[in-house]
């Protein structure tokens, strides 16, 4: 193999890859990228057996060939050369690096022995907007749950229904459910592990532009194709929880509050909340306003918010964590906050949109 490609190409490429890669993994060939050159390009890939993602960018090939070198010295060494010209050479089992004055040689792993990503027909396939994707995995992957004992909830439900999907996380605490009109023929229920989605997310970085992803799903895979990017991983199995029956379609109290002023108010009360042992916080929900407090052994304090009520006056207590997360993704001004009793769950609306629900259960408020 002898090519020569560009020093920010490279590095691009391989922050992405590296996305892909583990450094926990108890096979050595498993901490190495893949690297392929062939037909104008050079191929890289990463691959930690429940994700692998590829990525290819264009180089003067005079060799063709693969090989798999360390993914961190690798990359370490080609993000710290300059903005130049890089030539990769194989030769004897070691890859020799050049750029401008500064050279490197690597022993490099078999290629026969990387493992292949699985291959994903492209069909039974639809796309999606890349904002609305990117939209849809920050609005619920924080609930995705961290309990490897029940795996089912560390991935994120995505059901293609109807022309319309749903994107569903839950975390035994807290459920997050995203919908969105989507223009595809597709029916289909997969749950896609949670580091999947946030590795997509982390790709689709900044962008702000309108270009359609193109999703490619088998009964153990999901294939994404992000421009020239491709992202293969495997499906959770197991049967997801029946979260609509979660969702109460009653209420005896119900607010409307600013977003802003209620993530302002709860961030400023629960600096206290932290230092307790109990890290609770109470909503005190009064006919004009409501007051959030905190008392703990070191002190107290409180905040107060104007609303708008409907139905009865109510005290509950919350994890302040579980409402920090959803007011800083929730894209309204004003939300709707729904309660039956102070031990039900509250469900979250934004106001004036029917696409986002979040449900949080209370927690018992302490001496009350």
């Amino acid at each position: 193999m002898k090519l020569i490609c560009k020093q920010s190409d490279l590095a691009n490429a391989l922050n992405i890859v590296q996305k892909a890669i583990s450094s926990k993994t108890t096979l050595p060939i498993l901490t190495g990228v893949l690297l392929e050159a062939k037909n104008g390009s050079l191929k890289l890939t990463g691959n930690d057996l429940s994700i692998g993602i590829e990525k290819s960018i264009e180089a003067e090939i005079s060799e063709e060939g693969t090989t798999v070198v360390s993914s961190r010295i690798f990359g370490d060494f080609i993000r710290k050369l300059p903005n130049d010209k890089v030539e990769l050479t194989m030769e004897n089992n070691k890859l020799s690096i050049e750029c401008f004055k500064s050279h490197i040689d690597l022993v490099t792993y078999d290629a026969i022995e990387y493992p292949e990503l699985p291959q994903v027909v492209e069909s039974n396939a639809f796309k999606i907007n890349k904002m609305l994707l990117k939209n849809m995995i920050k609005q619920t992957i924080f609930a995705t749950s961290q309990d490897e004992t029940r795996p089912i909830l560390t991935g994120s439900y995505i059901e293609l229904l109807n022309e319309k999907i749903s994107m569903v996380a839950i975390d035994g605490f807290r459920v997050a459910i995203r919908t969105s009109k989507l223009n595809t023929p597709i029916e289909s229920k997969i749950v896609v592990p949670a580091k999947t989605l946030n590795e997509i997310n982390k790709i689709l970085g900044s962008s702000e532009d309108n270009e359609q992803i193109e999703v490619f799903i088998t009964d153990k895979n999901i294939l994404f194709k992000i421009d020239d990017i491709k992202i293969v991983s495997r499906l959770l199995e197991g049967e997801y929880v029946k979260y609509s029956q979660m969702i109460p379609n009653e209420f005896k109290t119900k607010i409307e509050i600013n977003t802003a002023d209620l993530l302002n108010g709860i961030e400023r009360v629960s600096l206290l909340s932290r230092e307790g042992k109990n890290n609770s916080i109470k909503l005190s929900i009064k006919e004009n306003l409501l007051e959030i407090s905190s008392n703990v052994e070191i002190g107290m304090a409180n905040d107060e918010i104007p609303l708008k009520l409907d139905g009865n006056t109510l005290d509950i207590g919350f994890n302040p964590k579980y409402l920090i997360d959803v007011l800083k993704v929730i894209e309204s001004d004003i939300i709707y906050m729904e309660f039956l009793a102070n031990i039900s769950p509250c469900i979250i609306r934004p106001q004036n949109n029917d696409n986002y629900t979040y449900l949080v259960l209370p927690v018992r408020i302490p001496n009350s």
